[in-house]
This record gives structure tokens, C-alpha cells and sequence, in this order.
């Protein structure tokens, strides 16, 4: 049994999650798709529409220096809701979020934190002084503090998570991307910490049973956006090549229909062997 398994364990018993009425709604906040085929008018963004999205991809920065100030309750509403419209298996929602509004709570997530960095810096070995020179969160800094955690219950939704339980943990990962990319559009900052024990933030945020907390995210005004992600900028890895990452068929196949497609990002890797992956000592630098 998988490492993922034997900790997302589901009930062998469960069926489904309840049932929805077919005349049930939510809000969504945007209008309803119409019937189209590819290729028609409507279908496909404007060009100034698309590169506004890719835009946000390119220029999406995990963050670790923030201005202060603060963040309008209309605009964190529309950040939350940007997350909440994320997938999710089954269309389980399985996301839950805790603003952090009490500074001495934030300043216990912050120590929680600290403990975590220093047991990463003794398990990193010889790269652990390294480490600890690098900022890897921004909790007491930023304007505001969300907590992103799986809700309790899980087990009973099996649709799609039979034999990968951990898609529930995938889909949150999908909110909080949402999320980023919204935050960048807004000209707002975002960092996504996950240096912490999830029990001891779950026993301070009083988590039920179940329950567990996978990010601290700090949300708020910045200087500026770093040029390139921070953990490239200090030398810590960089971005492999998109050829180093995307086969054809088969594992370390190449896909030769790439080569010379897209310009390398800036300070893009040098291009690895087939099958070979970039180095991920760093967690923290999205």
C-alpha cells in the first residue's frame, strides 16, 4: 500500500457523498456557459484577454517581503471566491479557509513555523546554513493571513479517489493556485508556506478531527514582484527546461515537436538528459 494510501485511507464501505438535487444551484458568481464547438466565434479569449492570463502565470511570485497595509474586504472576498470556484475531484470542494485576523495568533503560526525551519535546516545536511539564510515566509509582514486546510469527512467521497485518495490534497492545490493567479491580477503579493507541523496548527486553529492544515498563505500589498522566483534568484535550484519535463509515450521519451516551440524563461537550467529531473532540495520558492 502507497505512502498516500495508508494516510488518506478510505472507508471500504463508503459509497458516495450525498446526493445533489438535479434542480440544485450555486452561486458561482459568473454567468452560464453556452453550448459551443472549438474553433467558434466566442469560444476563445481576445488576444489582449489571453495574455492578460499568461501574464499572470509568468509573473505569479511566491513571496516572502511584503509592504504592510491591507487588503479591502471586497478584494480578499473575490480572491476567496476565485479559489473556491477551483476543481476538485469529484466535486468534493474539500478546501476549508481561516483568515488569521488575531496578531498573537499569527505570532504563534509564526513560531510554529520557526520550529519547522530549524528542523529543515538539520535535515538538509551541509545545504542547512544555506537554508536558514534564506526568508521563507512572510506571516508578521503581510497584510493578511489565510490558513488553507482539507476538510473533515473526506472518506466519504470516493468518486475519483478510490485508488488516489490524495487527489482531495491536489484539488486544495488547485484552489490555492486560483487563488495566486487572482492575487497577481489584483497587483497583490502571495506566499505559500508549508514549513509547519500540520497537528500542532491544527490543535491552535482547533482543527476537528480529520481535518489538516496544508498552507499559510500570506496575502498583501509588495515593494515589487521578484523578476524570477526567489529560490532561482538565490541560487538554490533553477527551472528545468520544459523539454525536460514533457515525454512522448513514455517515461524519458522525448517529445522532439517542442524543440525551439517556446523561448526558455529566463534562467532556465541547461538542458538535462532524458528523464532526468531538476533538483528539488527546496520546498519553499514556488
Amino acid at each position: 500500500m502507497s505512502r498516500y494510501r495508508d494516510r488518506y485511507q478510505l472507508h471500504e464501505d463508503a459509497v458516495t457523498a450525498p446526493a445533489i438535487p438535479a434542480d440544485a444551484s450555486a452561486p458561482d458568481a459568473l454567468p452560464p456557459s453556452q453550448p459551443s464547438q472549438p474553433g467558434q466565434p466566442g469560444t476563445a479569449f481576445s488576444p489582449q484577454e489571453r495574455e492578460a492570463v499568461y501574464r499572470a502565470i509568468r509573473e505569479r511570485r511566491d513571496m516572502r517581503h511584503f509592504a504592510g497595509g491591507q487588503v479591502a474586504p471586497e478584494v480578499l472576498a473575490r480572491l476567496l471566491q476565485a479559489a473556491h470556484l477551483g476543481p476538485s475531484v469529484g466535486f468534493m470542494q474539500p478546501w476549508r479557509f481561516i483568515r488569521v485576523a488575531d496578531p498573537a495568533l499569527r505570532g504563534r503560526l509564526h513560531a510554529c513555523v520557526e520550529a519547522e525551519r530549524q528542523c529543515t535546516a538539520e535535515a538538509l545536511g551541509e545545504r542547512g546554513g544555506e537554508f536558514l539564510r534564506l526568508k521563507v515566509e512572510g506571516l508578521r509582514d503581510a497584510a493578511e493571513c489565510i490558513v488553507v486546510a482539507l476538510a473533515d469527512g473526506r472518506e466519504a467521497h470516493v468518486f475519483g479517489r478510490r485508488t488516489m485518495p490524495q487527489m482531495d490534497l491536489a484539488s486544495v492545490a488547485c484552489a490555492i493556485q486560483n487563488l495566486w493567479l487572482a492575487a497577481r491580477a489584483e497587483g497583490l503579493g502571495m506566499g505559500w508556506v508549508s514549513l509547519f507541523d500540520p497537528v500542532a496548527v491544527g490543535d491552535l486553529l482547533g482543527l476537528p478531527p480529520g481535518a489538516e492544515a496544508v498552507a499559510l498563505l500570506s496575502i498583501g500589498p509588495v515593494h515589487g514582484f521578484y523578476e524570477e522566483p526567489m529560490l532561482q534568484r538565490e541560487r538554490w535550484a533553477r527551472r528545468a527546461p520544459l523539454e525536460s519535463v514533457v515525454f512522448d509515450d513514455a517515461w524519458g521519451q522525448p517529445a522532439p515537436w517542442l524543440a525551439g516551440m517556446l523561448p526558455e524563461p529566463p534562467g532556465a537550467a541547461a538542458r538535462p538528459g532524458p528523464g532526468s529531473v531538476p533538483r528539488a532540495d527546496g520546498e519553499e520558492g514556488r
